[in-house]
């Protein structure tokens, strides 16, 4: 959520650039590899299948999701999830997002701590992000010493943030590491599917510096208002 521009928006300016960059270079790059088939022409599916067995997780499955670019695994039902072009294709974006997100399976699997505490952390700033702006407003237009409660219950939110990073960076090092090991990509591909994996990462990036700035201007409003 944006507050009304003031002169605080300059924290905030650079991050939101910095987003709309990698929001840009995710697309962009995942449509181009999205276009080039790997030489063994192994779907994301057959990748994300293969992985989840050979490390004994068979009973998790491995579902196709609507919409684009919403690949995910869900701890809490254990299901790997790929969008339509990742579960069918056999481009190096398609391979590349799949072995990522079994990556997550994985981490979750063997109790990858940084996962962990990511999930402990997910309901407090799931919920501080949804309530923060509340008191954030009740303190800009009521009583300023809401605006504390409202820093408080939003840095939660960017401690999620702050977190999920090492996860989506061990998960693509997993993944580029499984798909050279397994022979799913020729060793020429090796940075072709790279390209896609920190394309995609620079997103949690920019989330993470949009979140920091934002805390950033709510603390400059705050000390302003004293």
């Amino acid at each position: 959520m944006f507050l009304p521009f003031d002169s605080t928006m300059i924290y905030l300016l650079p991050a939101i650039i910095f987003a709309l960059y990698a929001q840009n270079k995710v697309k962009t790059t995942f449509s181009k590899y999205l276009r080039v088939p790997t030489r063994k022409g192994y779907s994301g599916y057959d990748v994300a299948r293969a992985i989840l067995d050979q490390n004994g997780l068979r009973d998790v499955p491995v579902e196709m999701a609507q919409g684009y670019l919403t690949d995910h695994y869900d701890p809490r039902r254990r299901i790997l999830r790929l969008s339509r072009e990742v579960y069918n294709g056999s481009s190096i974006a398609s391979v590349s997002v799949a072995a990522h997100e079994v990556g997550h399976a994985l981490q979750h699997a063997g109790g990858y701590v940084p996962l962990t505490l990511r999930n402990v952390i997910f309901p407090i700033a799931s919920f501080g992000s949804r309530m923060a702006w509340f008191f954030v407003i009740g303190g800009l237009l009521l009583i300023p010493e809401l605006l504390d409660i409202g820093i408080l219950l939003y840095t939660a939110a960017v401690l999620f943030q702050v977190v999920t990073l090492p996860v989506e960076f061990n998960a693509s090092s997993r993944a580029l590491n499984l798909l050279e090991t397994n022979g799913f990509i020729s060793s020429e591909e090796y940075r072709p599917s790279q390209k896609v994996l920190k394309a995609a990462a620079l997103t949690y990036v920019a989330a993470m510096a949009t979140a920091l700035a934002q805390l950033v201007r709510l603390i400059a409003l705050r000390n302003r208002r004293r």
